[in-house]
């Protein structure tokens, strides 16, 4: 399971290293940089995504050459995203950073690890494109093997260079930069290694021409469309939370890792979604789709329940490990009941984007993100004076309303794909 949000994890490491330094500024700034990241990064996860669902579609489809073409189209576009992003530090990095309402000492701390960690961007849009490869091809051990090693080295090295050599918020920001491109030097070997026939393909011109690449792109362009609204309801929830102060701020970003580790957890159902669903569309397979659709949100359900029980019994210590001051703490335990919920708000949706990129349904999925964007802006309104459980209301209703509009859309999307019953 753990494949799908590495770049978020790095977040969680991060602020349990930074509650060791007792200083909720300090905490309020990794949480701000750990956000900025989660939005510039997962904004180009479609890289990742298009690339599993594309790379499980030609296996049924038309074989091993057709997918080594399908992850050179990806890196390819990943390096020339990456470019843009580099070039566009200057002014990309202030606003993003400007945009999440940091202020004072809380933005002059975020500055110096997102000044780090913003150099991370070649090698997190290339892994996105590998990882996305490797999912497609059921490569499931090896992805798991590859992101536990790099989020221990980034928590290894994040201990030493933070509370050995007293590096401060830097270390955290150079733990992140090393472990990224140590990982991008690992699995690009796997890849290469597995992939005899990549170096021929490599030579053929036609695989990056603008008509083989106009298809790769079309269902990429939807699914960075949609993660845009998923950054800007993100992005939201921490401007709202710096508004209420640096402890509500540092409170919310320890609940809303927690989020991350919930999606962790259940992601997986996610990728088994995008790869057996994308298979049987190549394949033509209508009841096997459907047989998959059903067995996956059964097991995902069951899972949520299980992610939920544990932080029902266990969310108060694990929030106070996490709380850099006393007053965090308390903010943040007394918002704990919705992790218990959001496990079953969430899941679902998960499920059901799986299903979606699997079958390159990607325009219904950007309808049903900028649906639920929509009620997202209408609840916070509605709850503002609602205070901090305002937040945490929208947001899992954004969440679950997402996943019944994908239910919704799904008999539609089921007869223009397979005719009808």
């Amino acid at each position: 399971m753990v494949t799908n949000v590495a770049t978020a994890l790095i977040g969680i490491g991060d602020m349990w290293i930074v509650g060791r330094l007792n200083d909720a500024a300090t905490q309020g700034a990794v949480d701000v940089g750990a956000r900025t990241f989660a939005i510039l990064f997962t904004v180009m996860n479609f890289l990742k995504t298009g690339t599993t669902g594309l790379v499980a579609q030609d296996g049924t489809r038309e074989g091993v050459a057709a997918q080594h073409a399908t992850l050179l189209r990806g890196l390819a576009i990943a390096l020339g995203i990456a470019a843009l992003l580099l070039i566009a530090k200057p002014l990309l990095l202030p606003a993003l950073l400007g945009a999440l309402g940091a202020q004072g000492e809380v933005l002059g701390a975020a500055r110096i690890y997102a000044d780090i960690r913003y150099w991370t961007a070649p090698g997190v849009l290339l892994n996105l494109a590998l990882i996305g490869y490797m999912v497609g091809r059921r490569q499931m051990k090896a992805v798991l093997l590859f992101e536990i090693a790099y989020n221990a080295v980034n928590v290894g090295l994040g201990l030493w260079f933070v509370l050995a050599l007293d590096m401060g918020i830097a270390g955290i920001g150079w733990s992140s930069f090393i472990a990224e491109y140590a990982k991008l030097a690992v699995v690009g070997l796997f890849v290469w290694r597995g992939a005899p026939g990549l170096f021929g393909t490599l030579r053929n011109t036609a695989v990056l021409r603008w008509a083989s690449l106009k298809p790769f792109l079309g269902v990429n362009r939807d699914l960075f469309l949609r993660t845009v609204i998923l950054m800007i309801a993100l992005g939201a929830l921490t401007r709202l939370s710096a508004e209420r102060g640096p402890e509500v701020l540092a409170a919310n970003g320890i609940l809303y890792q927690m989020f991350v580790f919930t999606a962790l957890l259940l992601d997986g159902f996610e990728n088994a979604a995008q790869v057996l669903n994308g298979e049987r569309l190549g394949a033509k397979d209508r009841r096997g789709f459907v047989a998959y659709v059903k067995a996956i949100l059964l097991r995902s359900l069951a899972a949520a329940g299980l992610v939920s029980l544990g932080f029902a019994l266990l969310a108060d210590p694990v929030l106070a490990s996490f709380a850099a001051t006393e007053g965090v703490r308390i903010a943040a335990q007394d918002s704990a009941l919705w992790l218990v919920i959001i496990p079953f708000a969430g899941v679902a949706g998960f499920v059901f984007d799986g299903i979606y990129v699997g079958a390159s349904w990607t325009r219904a999925l950007l309808a049903t993100m900028a649906g639920a964007g929509v009620v997202f802006a209408a609840s916070l309104w509605l709850t503002w004076g609602w205070g901090n459980a305002g937040l945490w209301f929208s947001f899992t209703l954004f969440l679950a309303i997402r996943a019944v509009f994908q239910l919704a859309l799904m008999p539609r999307l089921l007869s223009r794909t397979f005719g009808p019953r």
